[in-house]
């Protein structure tokens, strides 16, 4: 089985995790040279905060905090910018970055795609349910899977009419974002059905507020509930993680990777004695 890591480099005073701990472009430097020894293949690097009621930020001061990183990081791994915004972009992808993640899948500004088809660039299109100030306050779903599941398929359709090849298209099922913890544990069960889709699925559970809801753990104490659901999501056809804590999900991963593909296919020849 394989499998990525993306390395989470927040750039901000205020994501829920880690806010402030990395928001001197010095920090984050290091803190994401850390993250690609650990093993992260991927340096997600984002200077707005998407947690739950977060607030807008100007793309001017998104692009200040992110540019110097981009700039620091584009030699030791592969830079994505966590972005929705063509100005952001344009920029990070002029300071080395090579992967779009836009948790709005291209619908908070339709001409991003656009670029990421011309400059041939990686991205991840994410299902959210309204917007970050608002996505948790009463999330409703028939079926969440079938209901996530049918907007992937339409975001990924609108990126590939505006021109991006479909192999350079990840899909995110968005945990958390417009999500309850039931909704999240019915995509993680059925995560499968994602997977039929035919593109890597990338998975971001990390330190969510779900796993502090079912183990009763602080978000600085959540790493062993995030090792767990990246495991069932690994099972369960996912192939990047995007994490804070990157060398113990890289540890589990590489475990039940081996584990997984030793596996007998069929069932054991059984013998009789007379």
């Amino acid at each position: 089985m394989d499998f990525e890591i993306m390395g989470v480099v927040n750039v901000t005073p205020d994501s829920f995790s880690d806010g402030g701990q990395f928001d001197d472009a010095a920090q984050a430097i290091a803190h994401g040279r850390r993250l690609a020894a650990e093993g992260a293949a991927i340096l997600d690097v984002g200077g707005e905060s998407t947690r739950p009621g977060a607030d807008p930020v100007p793309a001017g001061d998104e692009q200040a905090r992110v540019v110097p990183v981009v700039e620091g990081l584009r030699d030791v791994a592969r830079v994505s910018i966590d972005t929705m915004k063509l100005d952001v972009a344009q920029a990070a992808v002029a300071a080395g970055a090579g992967y779009v993640n836009d948790v709005s899948a291209f619908r908070h500004d339709p001409e991003l795609a656009g670029f990421v088809a011309d400059r041939g660039l990686d991205c991840c299109l994410m299902h959210m349910l309204g917007e970050p100030r608002t996505m948790q306050r009463d999330p409703r779903y028939t079926d969440v899977v079938s209901e996530v599941k049918a907007f992937l398929e339409e975001r990924m359709a609108a990126a590939v009419a505006a021109g991006i090849r479909e192999e350079r298209i990840s899909l995110d099922p968005g945990i958390g974002f417009g999500k309850t913890l039931e909704h999240n544990l019915e995509l993680l069960a059925r995560l499968d059905e994602l997977a039929a889709l035919g593109r890597p699925l990338v998975i971001g559970t990390s330190r969510k507020t779900f796993i502090g809801r079912l183990t009763g753990r602080d978000v600085t104490e959540r790493v062993h509930g995030t090792v767990a659901t990246c495991v069932i999501a690994l099972e369960r056809g996912a192939q990047v993680f995007r994490v804070h804590d990157v060398a113990a999900v890289a540890d589990a991963l590489k475990v039940a990777a081996a584990t997984f593909a030793a596996w007998p296919t069929k069932s054991p020849t059984s013998t009789t004695t007379s």
